[in-house]
């Protein structure tokens, strides 16, 4: 909105003005806006939601401190989804395909959290919206991204022509004034589904490659595929994300680790001379996700003012499904998705440590006839409270972790 104010007003000499066309500038505001949404909103919403008496049913697992959250206003996801949105609109261009997405995902995800908190809240239904209605949901998000990002014509990368020799094809252009020459190399602008492979040089992955079988009807199985990876992703991380949201500031420090490290990856990658100096791909137009990022990273650091331990607030299925989801998404978008193992692997070992625990209880009931963990408790967070880590060492701890895997990831665009 700012944006298209200045095009509007761009021939007025008001100070300062010159600047709004930057990406930095509007990144910069966009933090600081939501950062002040935060604050200003997240307090009023607390206070309602206390007045109100819209609390956490906790059931007792025999944690340390738990059962004196009950009572603990929820669905504070509403003050991390007004802190994106807002300042989002505010000051990245809208006419710009990846920001008109991610909002899509923001509020797409942020309905299906609210329906479940609404269903256990108001509804006093513990088992809260289906999860056939959660899945379903997902998945018609993955299609929409996927077929975004595969038909739309906005979406393009800017890849290097190669000679006939394997060697990339170069011109020399000379600058009239000076007489100078300089070699560049040739580009070319292309619909593509391909994605950055981690730790290899010069090369990427295409899901075009395990559809070599198609024929003549290569179009609707490459998109197949490519949807079927984003359907994946998407679930899998939101969840993952969902279960990690269970002690104080866990995932939203987290989110906001992941969040930091996505954006410096899209700010290269939308960086021609940083990509080319990187040897990354280039994606034309994606560095405007810098300004969406910076509103999500604003929006969770503020959160935690309220929700680091002791919580005075929940995010809910509002905020959590939502977080996972905007990683996912914004990760698929700046095709850097093969990184969300390593760049979220607190989420990643929270899922494994649920999947780990209800299978080899399944496995070892049909086999002794009693069931057997590996854990005291899943997901992991659980075990190491029961085994007497207070809480907020937990989440200091997993932060650092995260910390650890966000650098490693950054480190990548290097490590090749």
């Amino acid at each position: 909105m700012v944006y298209f104010l200045y095009e509007w007003l761009r021939d007025l000499d008001i100070p300062g003005w010159g600047m709004v066309p930057y990406i930095s500038f509007r990144s910069g505001a966009a933090v600081i806006t939501s950062l002040l949404i935060t604050m200003g909103f997240g307090r009023k919403l607390i206070n309602y939601l206390q007045r109100k008496q819209i609390g956490e049913e906790v059931r007792d697992l025999g944690l340390e401190g738990q059962l004196q959250k009950k009572g603990t206003p929820t669905m504070g996801g509403l003050i991390i989804l007004a802190s994106i949105i807002i300042p989002t609109l505010l000051f990245a261009r809208l006419d710009n395909i990846y920001i008109l997405l991610m909002l899509v995902t923001t509020v797409w995800l942020g309905l299906i959290g609210f329906a479940d908190d609404y269903i256990k809240v108001f509804l006093k239904d513990k088992k809260g919206l289906a999860g056939r209605f959660k899945i379903l949901g997902q998945v018609s998000l993955g299609i929409i991204v996927a077929s975004t990002l595969y038909f739309s014509e906005d979406v393009i990368v800017r890849e290097k022509v190669l000679s006939v020799t394997g060697d990339y094809k170069k011109e020399i252009v000379v600058d009239v004034e000076t007489g100078m020459q300089e070699v560049r190399v040739i580009t070319n602008d292309v619909k593509s589904t391909r994605t950055t492979i981690p730790f290899i040089k010069n090369h990427e992955f295409d899901y075009a490659w395990l559809v070599p079988f198609a024929g003549e009807r290569g179009e609707f199985w490459r998109w197949l595929i490519y949807a079927l990876a984003i359907i994946l992703i998407i679930t899998a991380v939101s969840n993952a994300a969902n279960l990690t949201d269970g002690i104080d500031g866990l995932a939203t420090g987290t989110s906001a680790i992941s969040g930091a490290t996505l954006g410096i990856l899209a700010y290269v990658s939308g960086n021609i001379i940083y990509s080319d100096y990187l040897n990354i791909m280039y994606i034309p137009n994606i560095g405007e996700l810098t300004v969406f990022i910076s509103a999500f990273i604003g929006a969770t650091v503020g959160f935690l003012w309220y929700n680091s331990y002791p919580a005075q607030v929940f995010m809910g299925d509002t905020g959590s499904l939502a977080l996972g989801g905007i990683l996912a998404v914004f990760a698929v978008v700046i095709r850097k998705e093969i990184l969300i193992p390593l760049l979220c692997g607190i989420f990643l070992l929270e899922n494994l440590s649920v999947v780990i625990q209800v299978a080899y209880f399944k496995y070892t009931k049909k086999k002794y006839g009693e069931g057997r963990r590996v854990f005291l408790m899943s997901p992991i967070h659980h075990h190491y409270q029961k085994k007497g880590i207070p809480e907020p060492k937990i989440v200091t701890r997993f932060w650092i972790v995260g910390i650890i895997l966000a650098v490693f990831t950054i480190v990548t665009l290097k490590m090749r």
